[in-house]
């Protein structure tokens, strides 16, 4: 199945330019061919290409399939990028084939990338989305201070995840079904003391992802994908 990404198929039937430059010289789709279109909003779309040619590639659209939420609640991560952003961009591309809803980048103290460029992390949320068969993109942030972002109102459970000791029970046994999360993960020198006391003091619960040390992309996956099977 050849899916494509047309976030305006609803008031331009085509495809827009990176993605008919794939499927006429790159797939070799012909005029009469049927394709998948999702418009990362909810829907699927079964469409016929009705031109092709080196540049354009026009659709007339045969069937709207739009499909059901995959989990319940607004799943939200907010992680301070890693200084390989292959580490990143390779947690951006595991988290959307599992299903969550936004993504932030934190500027924290000790934050070893302290600038991020989103237009490639976009383009592996839209290829991640075609790939694992989800008609909604997550949503992105680029990157955004650790003190003005925990002061920002959020209509759900808040977490931060931190190396600290201290009472921390695992995400597992306090994520309720249906309600929007917000986990926090820190870099590498995870967050600082006093940011930790300043999430908690912005109504931030503590929480554990389990005994293991993990790098950041791999806590942020793992909370992920916690929150995504409680959401089930």
């Amino acid at each position: 199945m050849h899916v494509f990404y047309t976030p305006d198929i609803q008031s331009q039937a085509e495809l827009p330019e990176e993605e008919a430059a794939h499927a006429v010289r790159v797939l070799r789709l012909q005029t009469g061919d049927e394709v998948t279109l999702t418009d990362g909003k909810g829907n699927f779309y079964r469409a016929e290409i009705s031109t092709a040619t080196t540049k354009r590639c026009l659709v007339n659209i045969l069937e709207t399939i739009p499909q059901a939420p995959l989990w319940s609640g607004h799943l939200h991560i907010a992680m301070a990028p890693t200084k390989n952003m292959d580490r990143t961009e390779w947690f951006a591309e595991k988290a959307t084939e599992i299903g969550f809803d936004e993504l932030t980048f934190l500027n924290c103290r000790f934050s070893e990338r302290k600038v991020i460029k989103t237009e490639r992390i976009a383009k592996i949320l839209v290829s991640a989305i075609k790939q694992s068969l989800k008609a909604r993109l997550p949503h992105l942030n680029g990157m955004t201070d650790f003190n003005r972002f925990i002061s920002q109102p959020f209509e759900g459970r808040k977490f931060i995840a931190h190396c600290y000791e201290g009472e921390k029970p695992l995400l597992k046994d306090v994520v309720r079904q249906g309600e929007d999360a917000l986990v926090l993960i820190g870099p590498e020198g995870d967050f600082s003391e006093e940011e930790v006391k300043q999430a908690i003091e912005n109504g931030f619960e503590p929480i554990s992802l389990g005994r293991s040390r993990l790098r950041t992309e791999t806590a942020a996956l793992v909370a992920c994908h916690i929150l995504n099977l409680q959401n089930q």
